[in-house]
């Protein structure tokens, strides 16, 4: 049986909890072994996360200790699958450039904030993780990234939607859902999530269960 590591806090806005629930069901659902924490030290033990299949970050907004930073990358590094969504994973600790690294990218916008309606883009790929999925109209966050150069773009939005000060800049296209690896480990990410009530609508769950299932086979690849 495969084991999962779900650690949630930090920013209450986010939900963390309410989404850590859904992304345990979500799990057990398909056969794993699912361990859930509300506190950082959950990182603490770095033989215990090698021992994983899966760690999913549900933290928005804090900080975090660089040893701990450390166990869940050399973790990640030995084959342990790294996969979150939103400001859960890619805004969880502004101040620690190694965890932007592990995971491809940083929130720094969400021009007009939240309840912007926008398209995600599935791209067009031979990846499985986007097989048969369409594009798709969400009202949320629309996250402007700072996104890392290596990773595999699976679906992007159109910016801009609304004004701002990046609105003159030309049109372009912000990656949503990525992949790349650490090490040997698999990373996975989705910038849809801002509360529960998204991370529950069909496609984005069912791109939450692939890239789970998809970041977790790091140790058999």
């Amino acid at each position: 049986m495969k084991k999962a590591l779900i650690v949630w806090g930090g920013w209450d806005g986010h939900q963390p909890r309410e989404v850590a629930g859904i992304f345990q069901e979500l799990l057990e659902k398909e056969g794993f072994e699912v361990e859930v924490s509300d506190t950082l030290q959950a990182f603490a033990d770095g033989e215990k996360l090698k021992g994983l299949d899966l760690i999913i970050p549900v933290w928005t907004m804090d900080k975090i200790d660089q040893k701990l930073v450390d166990n869940v990358s050399q973790a990640v590094q030995s084959g342990v699958g790294l996969a979150g969504c939103h400001g859960g994973m890619c805004d969880a600790f502004r101040e620690n450039v190694d965890w932007q690294f592990m995971t491809g990218g940083q929130w720094v916008a969400h021009p007009g904030n939240d309840g912007v309606e926008y398209t995600v883009n599935v791209s067009n790929s031979s990846s499985p993780l986007v097989e048969g999925l369409e594009d798709f109209t969400v009202r949320s966050e629309q996250y402007y990234m700072h996104v890392d150069p290596a990773v595999e773009v699976l679906a992007t939005t159109r910016f801009p939607v609304v004004p701002g000060p990046h609105s003159l800049n030309k049109a372009v296209d912000m990656p949503v859902v990525w992949t790349k690896r650490w090490g040997v480990g698999r990373v996975y990410y989705n910038s849809l999530g801002h509360q529960a009530n998204i991370v529950e609508m069909p496609p984005v769950l069912e791109l939450m269960r692939r890239g789970f299932l998809w970041a977790a086979q790091g140790k058999q690849s």
